[in-house]
């Protein structure tokens, strides 16, 4: 399925591959959250499963296998629904892809003070400089993070972004749902 860069990290090509995921079912998608298993021990264990996810073919045995989960509700704020998963052992990370509107740096000055989240929410689909983001960040239970950021007006995935600091609250929060 995938056309990412094989020097990357394991982390970095499974974030790469959800992204080109996202990217080939087009813009204004829900939330959509993935288990993150090492395609080793995947294949090992859960045979019948490696090959309903074609890996059998994967000439690459290490890895990580991004496993779609259902549904992220719509009517419950991205964080509150994060505070409500566990993942069982066999998870080694998680990601999380989502779309959002985001304002660059300059604009930061002109914000209204103490706009709710409602109006606040309002005040950026309606400014002239917004941009709308595809993010997708990654981690994993030993903390390794990493994310991807396509912008819709440069949507190629020769102007994906890629970094472990781009997204640090969605990684954080991602991170919180190994917490013991």
């Amino acid at each position: 399925m995938s056309n990412t860069p094989m020097a990357a990290s394991p982390l970095t090509r499974a974030v790469l591959e959800i992204d080109e995921y996202a990217s080939g079912l087009g813009w204004d998608q829900p939330a959509r959250l993935f288990a993150l298993v090492d395609t080793a021990r995947l294949r090992a264990q859960e045979p019948s499963l490696a090959a309903q996810l074609g890996l059998q073919d994967e000439p690459e045995i290490t890895g990580l296998t991004p496993i779609e989960q259902d549904e992220v509700p719509t009517d419950k704020p991205l964080d509150e629904f994060l505070a409500t998963i566990a993942w069982p052992d066999a998870v080694v990370g998680c990601a999380l892809t989502v779309e959002r509107l985001m304002l660059p740096p300059s604009a930061e000055a002109q914000v209204p003070q103490g706009l709710s989240d409602a109006k606040l929410a309002k005040w950026v689909s309606e400014h002239p400089d917004r941009q709308e983001v595809r993010m997708t960040v990654g981690v994993l239970r030993d903390g390794t993070r990493d994310s991807a950021l396509r912008l819709r007006e440069k949507d190629a995935p020769t102007e994906v972004l890629t970094g472990a600091g781009l997204v640090p609250g969605l990684a954080e929060a991602l991170s919180a749902t190994f917490a013991e």
